[in-house]
């Protein structure tokens, strides 16, 4: 008789979790968890004014980097589970202070977590793992970053090397607009994300997201995504954190997608291991499709934003557990995660004077009726001590929909906008333009 390695109850049980963040991203990760099997209670900190509007989720004040008290509501309130969800708090290292007091974490510890804070150790990681990417330069300085632009003498991408609220980040016409983002970084408008750059070749094809569900050894890839960049139709103005998304994106198939497991993905999780790093979270890839294969852009560690509103509806009710197994390190012995076949739509409506001087503190009004195929994700909202509206951020709120093509889907995305009211509301019409046909 040959006995199983696996073990007959390889998951503990999972009933209550915690998501820690306060945006779009998490308001849809919170909306997601609740549906799944054996989930009683969802609780997100410090979440927004749209957390409680799902049924079985809960906000707690609780700032996501207050470590101590998130130990101790995590504590009191017996979390099987936490997920992080933003950037900032994965860097200062929360997922490795709630491991330490022996809690289930899904997101990766602050070594980690360098793959997006720092682009620096990311480009040497990737170096080392062989993974394709764009040539690049680093400097410490402006007159050392001036120097190689003038060695050069074309148009690069300038990029802040921490964090920048995915804002820092320029792609150049010109030798003189490469030269001017340069100035820009080097200002200190973004603090100390900007006291280094990296300075990219330009690359040329179109950009796709992939996600992959690590474990330290294992990967599960989610289907791609497009995220859409800039402010204004067209692909026109500043960079935002997002604009709006759709899901699979049919740039990668299912081949295209192995590929990107076989040359990004797995050598980096193996890059990590090889420097004693235990990711056990999201790789997320920012990829450019160019003539000669995939090439990352950039890699951060955390769900994209709204990229993670798009995914989300699309996951089967296995998703709390394929994250809780990625947090044991047995995402082996986890169910298969199912997705639905079809197509997933997201607009963002952002507030007036986005992303450089957003307006707040403007009555919201909304009339959508969210259902199984349409959904409502909030982001930049805040409720007042009389129930109502207000906005509180750049990107205020997200409509998803989902469908059996991405006509329909952008449709009823678009028909549940024109339910959402607030003075100054801004949202691209061409979301998508990709795979519309109309």
């Amino acid at each position: 008789m040959v006995i199983s390695s696996t073990r007959q109850h390889p998951l503990p049980p999972l009933q209550r979790l915690l998501v820690i963040g306060a945006g779009g991203r998490e308001n849809a990760l919170a909306w997601a968890l609740e549906r799944c099997s054996g989930i009683e209670q969802v609780w997100v900190t410090p979440g927004n004014g749209g957390t409680e509007t799902h049924q079985g989720c809960q906000r707690l004040a609780i700032a996501e980097t207050d470590l101590d008290a998130l130990i101790n509501s995590c504590q009191s309130l017996q979390i099987d589970l936490v997920v992080i969800g933003p950037e900032a708090p994965l860097a200062a290292g929360v997922a490795d202070g709630l491991r330490k007091a022996g809690l289930t974490v899904f997101g990766p510890g602050a070594d980690g977590a360098q793959l997006e804070a720092s682009k620096t150790w990311a480009k040497r990681l990737m170096e080392e793992a062989g993974v394709p990417t764009a040539k690049h330069w680093t400097a410490s300085s402006e007159a050392e970053a001036m120097a190689v632009l003038q060695q050069l003498q074309t148009p690069l991408v300038v990029k802040a090397d921490g964090l920048a609220a995915g804002k820092g980040v320029y792609v150049a016409d010109s030798v003189d607009d490469t030269a001017e983002a340069i100035r820009e970084v080097f200002s200190g408008r973004f603090g100390t994300a900007g006291s280094q750059l990296v300075l990219e070749e330009r690359l040329e094809g179109p950009e796709v997201s992939v996600f992959a569900l690590a474990d330290g050894e294992r990967l599960r890839l989610l289907p791609p995504a497009q995220d859409h960049k800039r402010l204004k139709e067209g692909d026109q103005g500043p960079n935002t954190g997002g604009m709006g998304a759709y899901a699979p994106a049919p740039l990668l198939d299912a081949a295209g997608l192995e590929d990107v497991r076989r040359l990004v993905l797995e050598p980096t999780l193996a890059a990590l291991k090889q420097r004693g790093i235990d990711y056990r979270g999201v790789i997320y890839a920012g990829l450019m499709l160019t003539k000669t294969g995939p090439k990352v852009i950039e890699f951060n560690c955390r769900f994209g934003d709204p990229e993670c509103q798009t995914l989300m509806p699309l996951m089967g009710p296995e998703l709390a557990q394929v994250l809780q197994a990625c947090a044991l390190g047995c995402l082996d012995q986890a169910a298969e995660l199912a997705i639905q076949d079809k197509c997933s739509a997201c607009v963002v409506a952002a507030a007036s004077g986005y992303p450089e001087a957003p307006r707040r503190n403007d009555p919201l009004n909304i009339d959508l009726q969210t259902g199984p195929s349409v959904q409502l994700f909030h982001a930049g909202t805040s409720r007042q001590a009389d129930g109502s509206l207000i906005t509180a951020g750049g990107r205020v709120l997200a409509v998803v929909a989902q469908a059996k093509d991405f006509d329909q889907a952008f449709k009823a995305s678009y028909e549940g906008l024109a339910q959402v009211h607030f003075d100054g509301i801004s949202y691209r019409r061409d979301i998508g333009h990709q795979v519309r046909q109309s």
